[in-house]
């Protein structure tokens, strides 16, 4: 019987690479990998669905499933998870010393649903207490004019959102137009080290771990995301597809506490590693929906109430009934 053939667009990661190779073959499945940047990605699966499995913005994904393109599942696969209290960034002058003080500023974002900013906007008001009504917030590429909404929003009452396309969140924030603005992607005048930007955060590990204490919440960035039709004809390839990321993903972590020889060029790994493990667990990157519903009910939340979905999901609305439990021997 000849092998189903699916292509899947993913960026580099090490521990989804040998998907699909001889190491970490995909039971029933020749997996055509594809690999371009995220961003790539996101616009053409999310706009034209080029691939048939592709790596996807948690916040557009749940968009699309709450809206008027329910033609996709997830599978409960995160390649990326990044803590995301290190992506507000701040002009000098603005005043802003303290998370409380953004309230009543000038805060840019590339996208409203861009997965990151929902996070940092869930802590603005959940943890620091500032509602969505009580900034004014812009939308503009980081360092490119012309960035534009993928999805369509559904913004609370009172939200003020002012499209700015011909401008850059980056030099916005530099002349002082931007008192501060959330991105995931460092702002080239960050990274340029301008003196008027800074992270509001600068020991931004710590702030991040204090709040993961505090909430476990563990920001979830992207999804595997599956085109319905294909599991509508073989259902089995979502739990076939879960298996094979998971075994990349403990080979992964296995070369990361190797101590005999260095499997990544990071000194001290294991010792980090290690210490990931004491604050997360031991499954500290974890895959499926039980290990992850505290996050996932969190997120879903936030989407709902900043207008991003069009009604409240539940985590078992993401995924395919095959995968909401899992055998035990």
């Amino acid at each position: 019987m000849s092998k189903l053939e699916l292509s899947l667009a993913i960026s580099d990661y090490d521990h989804t690479r040998e998907v699909g190779t001889e190491r970490v073959p995909v039971e029933g499945i020749e997996v055509n990998m594809l690999d371009y940047g995220v961003e790539e990605i996101f616009y053409r699966f999310t706009l034209h669905r080029d691939f048939d499995v592709s790596e996807m913005s948690m916040a557009k994904f749940v968009a699309q499933v709450a809206g008027d393109r329910p033609d996709i599942l997830g599978l409960p696969i995160f390649p990326s998870r990044v803590f995301r209290l290190s992506n507000i960034y701040i002009n000098t002058d603005s005043g802003i010393e303290k998370p409380e003080d953004l309230r009543g500023k000038r805060i840019g974002t590339p996208e409203w649903a861009q997965t990151a900013s929902v996070y940092t906007r869930g802590w603005l008001t959940d943890h620091v207490g500032i509602p969505l009504q009580e900034v004014d917030w812009r939308q503009a590429g980081v360092n490119q004019p012309g960035r534009v909404e993928k999805v369509t929003l559904n913004l609370p009452d009172g939200v003020s959102l002012t499209p700015e396309p011909t401008r850059a969140l980056g030099e916005m924030l530099a002349s002082g137009d931007l008192d501060a603005a959330f991105s995931a992607h460092a702002p080239n005048v960050y990274l340029d080290k301008h003196p008027k930007v800074r992270r509001l955060f600068e020991d931004y590990q710590s702030a991040e771990e204090a709040y993961y204490r505090e909430t476990k919440v563990f920001p979830i960035m992207h999804v595997i995301a599956v085109r319905k039709e294909i599991l509508d004809k073989n259902p089995w390839v979502a739990g076939n597809l879960l298996t094979a990321f998971m075994t990349a993903r403990d080979r992964s972590v296995e070369r990361l506490l190797e101590i005999t020889a260095s499997r990544v060029p990071l000194p001290w790994s294991t010792h980090f590693t290690q210490r990931q493990q004491e604050l997360l667990g031991a499954d500290y990157f974890p895959y499926g929906i039980e290990p992850n519903r505290v996050t996932l009910e969190a997120f879903l939340r936030w989407s709902f109430e900043q207008g991003i979905t069009q009604r409240h999901l539940a985590p078992e609305d993401l995924f395919p009934e095959s995968l909401q439990g899992e055998f035990k021997i």
